[in-house]
């Protein structure tokens, strides 16, 4: 009777989906699979996800990175289907469907690219030497040390030219990114660094935030631009839009025929996507970002998806902006789509964004929000700015701590985050003393 008794039949392997990138949308993506009869593996070059609308805070020293960085691997600690591999993806093979960094590769029968974007400089790439953007803990943290670092430079130097341009700001982008960037450099400027040094007063630190177009955050209603415009200039900002930077080395900027001296030069001005579309010889703008399809798929690939800042799409006729909004809309549309597919269900319909509104924080109780027909400025805008941005952060603990430090220095106006940190920092700050000297002796 033995002989009679059935075979164990294998049950078949659940179907592949490799995510690369654990930003907004590769998060959003996965989770949204979290049902799904599928392996999740989560690609990423880092082993933290970064909330990035709150790097300019890292910069200034209202928080600490910890803040606003989790680990992947304790987001989805509690979700059995994903995997995440720490691996810096330069290559897609679409035909034998892997991904690789060139030692290793993994197998997928769904991939979704969510890279990201980088900065661009619009033809001038050895800008980017003397005006860092601001995309990863590392730039927040040298752009911190460097501000840190040109106030201790002034305040032991007895030349007043050289204090002059160490007490300099020039932020290149009047987008949401550069408008933040001045007004927090306004409020360490005049109210966190007041009173803390004996030669040097900080609160004359020369901020100047420089648009080539004619109005600040273009995104949001002519009205509100003008209010952010005056905000800052309150702020004793000085605001320069139609102005196009023609140079930029280590001794400043250059619009057009005038000069501004600089010890510290911000760049928030463009983006440009990752190599994605190069990784899968794919139709791109301008931007390189991948020309997807109503349904996201990079053609002719169904089954490979691009989201996120990765991403070119329209909807309702609109380009869909490169706002986190948008890349968690895409990674939960991507996601549903995946799990129909899987199901063998009818697939959602075409992705349509839904723009749920403009932020911009101007300084200490002022910002805009503009959503539909709502217009806010001020006081009322910056708690509502707060209170979203605090839903979007991950984990409780982070929301009580970054809570807790904003009403701090709220109250106090102090940031407990200024630190410059030991070794490169140290040689740089002895360096840049010494090239000061040198080019004051040559009379630049």
């Amino acid at each position: 009777m033995s002989g009679n008794r059935p075979s164990h039949i294998p049950s078949a392997p659940l179907p592949r989906v490799v995510i690369i990138g654990a930003g907004f949308g590769g998060l959003t993506a996965a989770r949204a699979l979290k049902s799904a009869p599928v392996e999740i593996t989560v690609v990423d070059r880092r082993n933290f996800h970064l909330f990035q609308p709150l790097l300019y805070q890292v910069a200034t020293a209202a928080l600490s990175p910890g803040d606003i960085a989790w680990p992947i691997r304790s987001v989805f600690a509690g979700q059995k289907n994903v995997r995440v591999v720490m691996m810096e993806v330069n290559s897609i093979d679409p035909m034998n469907q892997t991904v690789s960094d060139g030692a290793a590769s993994i197998s997928y029968d769904y991939l979704v690219v969510a890279t990201g974007a980088t900065h661009t400089y619009f033809g001038h790439p050895d800008w980017a030497r003397f005006a860092p953007g601001l995309k990863t803990i590392d730039d927040a943290r040298a752009l911190r040390e460097r501000l840190l670092t040109a106030c201790e430079i002034a305040e032991l130097s007895d030349d007043d030219e050289v204090r002059r341009r160490c007490l300099t700001t020039v932020i290149i982008g009047g987008g949401a990114t550069g408008v933040e960037m001045a007004g927090a450099v306004a409020e360490l400027s005049r109210r966190t660094l007041r009173g803390e040094f004996r030669r040097i007063d900080p609160e004359k630190m020369r901020i100047v935030l420089v648009e080539a177009g004619p109005r600040l955050l273009p995104g949001v209603p002519e009205r509100l631009s003008e209010r952010c415009k005056r905000a800052l200039i309150e702020m004793s900002v000085e605001v320069r839009p139609g102005s196009m930077v023609t140079e930029c080395n280590e001794r400043g900027v250059s619009l057009g025929p005038e000069r501004i001296d600089a010890a510290t030069i911000m760049w928030a001005a463009g983006v440009r996507a990752s190599r994605a579309a190069q990784w899968l010889d794919a139709e791109h703008d301008r931007s390189n970002r991948i020309i997807v399809g109503s349904d996201l798929s990079v053609p002719p690939h169904e089954n490979i998806f691009a989201i996120g800042d990765t991403s070119a799409v329209q909807s309702e006729g609109r380009p869909v902006p490169g706002l986190a909004p948008a890349a968690k809309q895409m990674g939960r549309y991507v996601g549903r789509l995946i799990t129909a597919r899987v199901r063998n269900e009818a697939n959602p319909p075409v992705f349509s964004y839904k723009h749920q509104g403009d932020l911009a924080v101007i300084g200490r109780k002022s910002a805009v929000v503009a959503m539909g027909q709502l217009w806010l400025c001020g006081f009322i805008a910056w708690v509502f700015r707060s209170v979203v941005h605090i839903l979007f952060l991950i984990g409780f603990r982070s929301k009580i701590v970054v809570a807790f430090e904003w009403l701090w220095s709220f109250v106090t106006r102090q940031r407990s985050a200024r630190l410059i940190s030991d070794g490169a920092t140290r040689k740089a700050f002895v360096a840049n003393r010494e090239q000061t000297k040198q080019e004051l002796a040559r009379g630049i």
